[in-house]
């Protein structure tokens, strides 16, 4: 009895200094509570800067918060610059040139595997826990696979290229046949260096013109713009059997998560558990396809 005892006002104490620790983290970062995990929701722009500060990086290298398109591609596609120490995130937001994501990725330890028949190459920490995720996975009858193949996993600057291709021309087409775009709005916009492009895109869809597969919702929501995919880094990976609950804990147990609002079938390594995520300011939203954690701004 008197253990017991002493271990219940030990755990009275710590439990009140930890709280006072957190109130005064609250304080400094504007942090508020977040109810699933009992931790800190931080503000993700605060989490960055922490980041930033321990890869002796500036926030604005991350992404240049007067730039338009790089605070959107940050607001969707963020999470990515929170990931562990045991990974390298993008140096930027929005590699301009195929050869800046070729320098980046000679800079990266990978590792390759083939998957269900398809070589998944991945940086080596992010690779690691995915054939741990798939190891538990089997246990259990289940399997995680490889969405589209190779390109499940590592990407090239051509890759994003032609996926924002697969989308983009089509729905200029659609959009056109709607009557909310002339054959000349359509030239003027293919002609656009990519940046103008993307940002003409995005102007559009404010209005309206989405230029999803479906014409439902941004482009962004289906495929990343040219230089700013997450696959880029080597740290994503698509999954075919994104729609199982058991297979989403697996690879959560295992650092992967979905970071991209309603791009069901992607998963990031973020090396984290998801208790510490709020602190690494990512929130938990939820959507008709299940759950998704993205920058909290």
């Amino acid at each position: 009895m008197m253990k017991q005892w002493r271990a219940t006002i030990l755990a009275i104490i710590f439990s009140a200094v930890f709280s006072g620790a957190l109130n005064a983290h609250a304080a400094a970062t504007g942090s508020t509570d977040f109810k699933e995990t009992g931790k800190k929701l931080v503000k993700f722009h605060s989490a960055l800067e922490n980041v930033a500060a321990r890869r002796k990086m500036t926030n604005r290298t991350f992404c240049d918060q007067t730039d338009a398109i790089e605070r959107r591609i940050l607001s969707d596609y963020g999470a990515i610059f929170v990931v562990a120490e045991a990974v390298l995130p993008p140096p930027v937001c929005v590699f301009k040139t195929a050869s800046e994501v070729n320098q980046f990725q000679k800079t990266l330890k990978t590792a390759a595997e083939e998957i269900s028949g398809a070589k998944i190459e991945l940086q080596e920490a992010a690779m690691r826990s995915l054939l741990a995720a798939r190891e538990e996975a089997w246990l259990e009858n289940l399997d995680i696979t490889p969405r589209a193949g190779a390109e499940a996993g590592r990407r090239s600057y051509e890759d994003t290229l032609r996926l924002w291709n697969s989308r983009f021309f089509p729905a200029l087409k659609y959009w056109q046949t709607r009557g909310s775009l002339t054959v000349e709005d359509a030239d003027a916009i293919f002609k656009l260096p990519m940046r103008q492009q993307i940002a003409t895109v995005l102007e559009w869809e404010a209005q309206g013109m989405f230029f999803s597969s479906n014409f439902s919702k941004s482009i962004l929501y289906s495929v990343a713009a040219p230089g700013t995919s997450q696959h880029l880094a080597l740290l994503a990976f698509d999954v075919n059997e994104h729609d199982n609950e058991r297979v989403r804990e697996i690879l959560a147990r295992h650092g992967w998560f979905r970071t991209v609002r309603n791009d069901a079938p992607h998963f990031t390594f973020l090396g984290l558990p998801e208790e510490d995520l709020p602190a690494h300011g990512l929130q938990k939203i939820s959507a008709f396809n299940g759950e998704f954690w993205i920058p909290n701004l």
